[in-house]
C-alpha cells in the first residue's frame, strides 16, 4: 500500500539523507515539499493523504484544508504545534520520534554543565593566549550536589541516571511517580520542593497545552538562589519575563540551547543574551551521528507501519 500524495512542510533536503527520501519516495505515488511559508501548502493539502512536519502547523485550518488526509508524521519528538485533539477528531492520526536523541540530549545537559562550573571555555581561551596560570578560575563539583530533574521521561530518566553516576543527590518531579527509578534512589519531589532545594536543574518537559508556561511566574520565583538550570526543552515552558527578571538579579545561571525556536524571538534572545549568567546555543542537543541515524529510521517506519495497518509511535 502507498499514500497517493505526501506533502511535505519544513523539511529541507538536507536534513534527511538520500536513502531516506528514496525510502519516502517509495512509500507514495507523489511527494511535494514546500517551506512553512509557501503560498502553495493549502493548494497542494488538497489532495494529500499525509503531511510531514518538522517543528511547523499544523493546525485545524490545515487539517481542514486536506479532505483525504489521513496521517501526519512529525520529524521531532515534540509536537506542540500539531493540533492533536482536531486530528484524532477528524480520524487523522499524529506521529512522532520518541527517543531518537536520548543519549545526545543527555550527555550535552552534562556538557553544557561542566562547561560552565570549571570555566572550560575561558580555561582553553586562556592557554591559547599563553597563560598557563590558574589563578582566578573557580570550579564546582556535582558530586554531592542537589540535583533536580523536571519531567522524568526517556530523557530525563537518563539525565537521573548520569547525575546519580557523579554521585549527586537526585530529586525528580514528574507528571506521573516513576517507583521502578525511586527504588534506584532517584528521589521523588514536589515541583516547589525541588525548585527551592536543587543546586542543579534539568528540565525535560514535552510541550504540549499542560505544560505550556509550567514553570509559571510562581515557580520560576521560587528556583533557588545560586542555581544551575538547564533547559534542553522548548523554552514555553518557562514563563519568559519572569525568567528574565532572575536572570536580570544575577542569582541563577540558565542556559538553554532551543534559541531557534517557539517563543524566543531574535529581540527576546538578544535581550537574554545581554547577562553573563545566561548561556546560550543553537538546538544541538539532537545533532549526533547516532541520533541522524535513529531519527530518519523511526520516521520512516512510522510510515510503514501507518501504511500496513499497524500505527506505532501515535499521539493522542
Amino acid at each position: 500500500m502507498k499514500f497517493k500524495k505526501i506533502l511535505v512542510v519544513g523539511i529541507q533536503k538536507p536534513q534527511l539523507d538520500n536513502f531516506t527520501w528514496k525510502s519516502l519516495s517509495s512509500l507514495t505515488n507523489k511527494i511535494v515539499l514546500l517551506s512553512p511559508d509557501s503560498r502553495d501548502i493549502f493548494k497542494e493539502l488538497k489532495d494529500s493523504e499525509a503531511l510531514l512536519v518538522y517543528f511547523n502547523k499544523a493546525d485545524k485550518e490545515m487539517i481542514d484544508g486536506a479532505p483525504n488526509l489521513k496521517y501526519i508524521g512529525a520529524l521531532a519528538t515534540g509536537v506542540g504545534k500539531i493540533d492533536i485533539k482536531y486530528a484524532s477528531k477528524k480520524g487523522v492520526v499524529v506521529t512522532n520520534i520518541p527517543g531518537y536523541s536520548t543519549e545526545s540530549v543527555a550527555e550535552l545537559v552534562f556538557g553544557v554543565l561542566l562547561e560552565n562550573s570549571r570555566e572550560i571555555s575561558r580555561a582553553k581561551t586562556e592557554s591559547k593566549k599563553g597563560n598557563r596560570s590558574e589563578l582566578g578560575f573557580s570550579a564546582r563539583e556535582i558530586k554531592g550536589k542537589t540535583f533536580g530533574v523536571l519531567g522524568l521521561g526517556r530523557i530525563g530518566a537518563r539525565v537521573a541516571e548520569l547525575a546519580q553516576a557523579f554521585e549527586a543527590n537526585v530529586i525528580y518531579w514528574s507528571k506521573t511517580r516513576k517507583k521502578s527509578y525511586e527504588k534506584r534512589g532517584v528521589k521523588y519531589s514536589s515541583m516547589n520542593d525541588l525548585l527551592k532545594k536543587s543546586d542543579i536543574i534539568s528540565i525535560h518537559f514535552s510541550l504540549n497545552d499542560r505544560t505550556n508556561n509550567i514553570l509559571n511566574k510562581s515557580k520560576v520565583k521560587q528556583i533557588k538562589k545560586g542555581a544551575i538550570v538547564i533547559n534542553t526543552a522548548p523554552m514555553e515552558l518557562i514563563d519568559y519575563e519572569a525568567l528574565k527578571n532572575r536572570i536580570k538579579s544575577g542569582n541563577i545561571t540558565f542556559i538553554f540551547d532551543h534559541t531557534d525556536l517557539g517563543d524566543i524571538t531574535e529581540k527576546r534572545l538578544k535581550e537574554l543574551q545581554r547577562y553573563k549568567n545566561c548561556i546560550t546555543y543553537p538546538a544541538i542537543g539532537y545533532i549526533s551521528q547516532e541520533a541522524r541515524v535513529n531519527k530518519q529510521k523511526i520516521f520512516v517506519d512510522n510510515i510503514k507501519s501507518f501504511l500496513k495497518g499497524k500505527p506505532t509511535n501515535t499521539v493522542e
